[in-house]
């Protein structure tokens, strides 16, 4: 009876816990509390979502006034035990110049995590190795400290989230992480200070005082902010209305349907004003009755500035016809007018395994053999795919090693033609240069985020072509493009 009893409560749990009612009140019960918090520092200071789950806690009208897809990309998994890394995959930059060209002198990430927890692993272990690593980073190629009293490169992690033991062992990792950042093509914006985390959960009896955004002050904080409280089995009975849900904002796969952070925030009040019984219908109606741009706002296409915006990368929600030469990744056969001069390319994608030998065998070779046309009659490439983060990344990443030299430049001497593809220069294109050209696109777009599946067909199209220049088989894994 009592084992009954106990499987009748996990389940009246995990039933509250996938709720949608109670996850949309349970994030704007959150989302008031990061809000005040941005006010107690001022509302100038950069509030910066951290993904996926951070975006429902912020007002994305508020991001916008930061310039535009300002968001972190600090993933828990880099900072799980034993798993610690610096990922030169989710390098976080773009962040620098929001802190060193605007003068903001201090910034607000926001995130949060589910039961047993007060803080993700992505807030008390990814952002401290990240501003440690970077501050080492700096240091090592400027060859100076960032000020004359400011030579800061200590690990701060939070006591009592994190043991004293896990944090001496990462910190015997951090020069190496921070010598392949200096070595490394990112731009390293130098910071007039030290990036500090610091970490602000609901239990927090006393915040730090605004004057740490003082220019007087040491180091610029990184402040962290944890928007839910932690509470036992994840799910507390707040009022007769709705159950708390710690961590309301992960996962919304598993609870949220087709309903997106953006499209919360642009209903807020009509969604969180419907009864329970009729909030998923209320949803899907929404969704259906907006277009697009409104359910999922747009992300502005990225121009890679180290080849001069030759090659373009967006998502095809984001795609516009303009001069530039597109390439259009799609799932599906549409008729598509073409753009001005005629320069738009369909070409058709799966996704499963038939997709990933569709990717190799067929889009990155016909994809590179227009891109190379479209190159040589002086036309700009725009590559989009429906997210605009994976298999359009993986074809600009194929076309920046083969077409472009190592200083950006369009440079097709001395190339060979291998079925009807122009195979680029002479030379071999090692792994070193796919993780340069890939570092140059995540700079240029910091939402870049192509599968291994993707790098892996990219580095065997690669690979092929080093084996027809040089007539044998090159035995460079192919799973070796990102360390």
């Amino acid at each position: 009876m009592q084992l009954d009893e106990e499987l009748s409560l996990l389940a009246k749990l995990r039933r509250e816990s996938i709720d949608l009612y109670n996850r949309l009140h349970s994030i704007d019960l959150d989302s008031i509390f990061v809000a005040n918090i941005h006010t107690f520092y001022g509302k100038a200071v950069p509030l910066v979502p951290n993904l996926r789950a951070g975006e429902w806690y912020v007002d994305p009208d508020i991001v916008s006034c930061y310039g535009p897809c300002v968001a972190a990309y600090f993933k828990s998994t880099d900072g799980h035990t034993n798993n610690w890394g610096f990922n030169l995959r989710r390098p976080n930059m773009h962040l620098l110049p929001l802190i060193s060209e605007r003068g903001y002198l201090i910034c607000i990430l926001v995130d949060s995590t589910r039961s047993g927890k007060s803080m993700p692993d992505a807030l008390s272990k990814t952002v401290p190795i990240w501003c440690s690593v970077v501050n080492r980073a700096i240091l090592l190629r400027n060859g100076k400290p960032m000020s004359d009293n400011c030579t800061d490169t200590e690990l701060y992690t939070p006591l009592g989230v994190v043991s004293r033991s896990e944090h001496s062992q990462i910190e015997q990792l951090l020069d190496g992480w921070a010598q392949n950042l200096a070595s490394s093509s990112y731009t390293l914006d130098y910071p007039c200070r030290p990036l500090r985390p610091i970490w602000i959960t609901p239990s927090t009896q006393h915040l730090p005082h605004p004057s740490i955004c003082n220019p007087e002050n040491p180091f610029i904080p990184i402040i962290c902010v944890s928007a839910s409280r932690q509470v036992q089995d994840g799910v507390e009975r707040v009022n007769s209305v709705f159950s708390y849900v710690q961590g309301s904002g992960d996962d919304h796969e598993l609870w949220g349907g087709p309903l997106t952070p953006g499209l919360f925030w642009q209903k807020k009040v009509e969604i969180l004003s419907t009864p329970r019984e009729q909030l998923r219908d209320m949803v899907q109606h929404l969704v259906a009755s907006l277009s697009l741009k409104l359910v999922a706002p747009q992300r502005s296409g990225s121009s890679i500035s180290r080849v001069a915006g030759q090659i373009q990368i967006c998502s095809l929600a984001d795609m516009v016809l303009t001069e530039s030469a597109i390439v259009r990744l799609t799932p599906e056969v549409v008729d598509v007018s073409v753009g001005q001069n005629g320069w738009v390319r369909n070409i058709l994608i799966q996704q499963g395994k038939k997709g990933q030998m569709l990717f190799l065998q067929q889009v990155l070779p016909e994809a590179m053999k227009y891109i190379y046309d479209c190159l040589l009659s002086g036309k700009n490439v725009c590559i989009a795919c429906p997210d605009g983060r994976d298999q359009s990344v993986g074809v600009a990443l194929c076309a920046l090693a083969l077409y472009f030299s190592d200083d950006g430049q369009f440079k097709l001497d001395e190339g060979s033609l291998y079925d009807g593809i122009f195979l680029g220069q002479s030379r071999f294109v090692y792994k070193k240069t796919l993780r340069r050209r890939l570092e140059w696109i995540i700079s240029s777009r910091p939402e870049a985020n192509p599968s291994r599946t993707t790098l892996k067909r990219v580095n065997e199209f690669v690979l092929s072509r080093n084996q027809v220049q040089v007539g044998r088989y090159n035995k460079t894994r192919s799973t070796d493009i990102v360390a």
